[in-house]
């Protein structure tokens, strides 16, 4: 059997978590927001006809390892993200959208000078 070696709180606290945890992973960034917005025009990314509120993670939390990108991200309406979050189809969607934006951005990199690491389709 080991020795019990307890030690004080105050040396507890001292240590810092290095590592994002899934929730702050997940957590959309006010720039990135902002580039969602202006990536969709304010329309919904899924069917171009509504009008996008809801921003849905194309790569879940789980799966994710690096904080959301604007990549990571579709700007969607309420029905949309329903259908996305709801039924084999929207996983289906999702895929598709997913290849769709990251190949729009040329992923990863792009040759153009751009305003972000990973690309963007705002170049100019």
């Amino acid at each position: 059997m080991t020795d019990f070696r307890p030690y004080p709180k105050s040396q507890q606290v001292k240590s810092k978590r290095v590592k994002p945890t899934q929730r702050q992973k997940g957590d959309i960034s006010h720039p990135v927001d902002v580039l969602l917005k202006e990536r969709s025009q304010g329309v919904c990314e899924a069917c171009g006809k509504a009008r996008a509120i809801d921003r849905a993670h194309l790569t879940g939390r789980p799966h994710i390892d690096h904080r959301t990108q604007v990549h990571d991200l579709a700007h969607l309406c309420k029905e949309c993200h329903q259908i996305f979050d709801g039924t084999v189809a929207g996983l289906r969607m999702r895929r598709l959208l997913a290849a769709i934006i990251n190949h729009a951005l040329e992923l990863p990199g792009n040759s153009r000078n751009s305003k972000e690491t990973n690309g963007s389709v705002f170049d100019g």
